[in-house]
Order: structure tokens, then sequence, then C-alpha cells
């Protein structure tokens, strides 16, 4: 069975703020990341990093193709947002993730000084946004991110659920067809 995730549809913006407007357009970029990470059979975690209206960073998870616990789509975008920023402070920049940050993520956001995360979909099991634990927020470190929650999160969701109902029926039928030999 081939993984194939599903592209967002059409999405309207003509009742919404420019805010709304841009947290959308950079969340839809998240999201194409996040389908690059299910087609390689990965969980569809997606972020990019805007710093004055362009993409700096983009990440998508890539913890079994690589072999590494550090593989998280927000630990590329960082890296890759420092190298261009030539600084290991991202001060005036935006991380937008398809999915709430874990604790490891959430503590690279904090050091890395990023001022504003929009996430989409809540992670109950092990986000660090505030569902489990709010690292992000949390008052005895020196810097507390701001947090925007839910934009596009039926569609980040989906593409979650959609991924674990394949990759089950994939185990599935690989733990059948072990059966039969």
């Amino acid at each position: 069975m081939q993984m194939r995730p599903k592209s967002l549809g059409r999405i309207s913006t003509k009742d919404m703020t420019p805010e709304e407007k841009e947290d959308i357009k950079y969340m839809k970029a998240a999201y194409e990341q996040a389908r690059k990470a299910y087609m390689l059979g990965e969980v569809p975690i997606g972020c990019v990093i805007v710093y004055e209206g362009k993409i700096i960073g983009r990440g998508y998870n890539r913890r079994n193709t690589d072999k590494t616990a550090l593989a998280h789509a927000e630990i590329t975008a960082i890296k890759k947002a420092t190298k261009i920023m030539k600084d290991w402070r991202l001060e005036e920049c935006k991380l937008y993730v398809t999915l709430e940050p874990c604790q490891m993520c959430a503590g690279a956001i904090v050091q890395a000084r990023i001022p504003e995360v929009i996430m989409a979909a809540e992670n109950p099991k092990a986000g660090c946004a505030g569902s489990v634990m709010d690292i992000l927020n949390n008052p005895q470190f020196n810097h507390q991110v701001q947090v925007k929650k839910g934009i596009l999160k039926e569609e980040c969701g989906a593409l979650l659920k959609d991924f674990f109902v394949e990759l089950r029926a994939r185990n599935k039928a690989e733990k059948e067809q072990k059966g039969t030999l």
C-alpha cells in the first residue's frame, strides 16, 4: 500500500484580516512540508520560519529516514533559518508548524528566541505548547513565546489521521503476509 497525502483544497480567505490571510498562506507552506514527510512514510509534520514576509527555513519530519531523533521539522527549519540569518537568534521570525511542538522542539524555539509560533493541530500526547506542558511560556525561562493555535487545524489533523490509518493498514497487511509465509 502506497501512502498518498491529500492536497489542501481551496480555502476562502475572502472575509479574513490581512494577518489571518498571512497565517493561512504560511501554514499552507508548512502543510506542503508535512506532505513531503508523508510521502517518505514519516509522521507528516511540517514547519516553515518566516522573516519579513519571506520563508527562510523549511523542514519536515525525517526521523526514520535519517535514523536520528533530532530530525524533527522544527529543528530542521531552525537550522536552515539560522544559516540564512547568520545568527542563532531568530528574534524577528515567526514559526509555523502543523503539529504542536514536542519538548525538544519547544526548547529549541525558546533557545532560538523565536517570538511567535503559529500551530495547527494540538498534540495531546506530547505537545509542549500547552497540551502536556507549556515550555514555550514557562515564566522561569528568560524567553516566552506568543502562541496562536488552530490555523488549518482540521486539514493538518486530517493529514495526520489519514497517515496513521494508512500506516496501521500497511502494518496489518505486512503482519498477515508474514503469517502466510
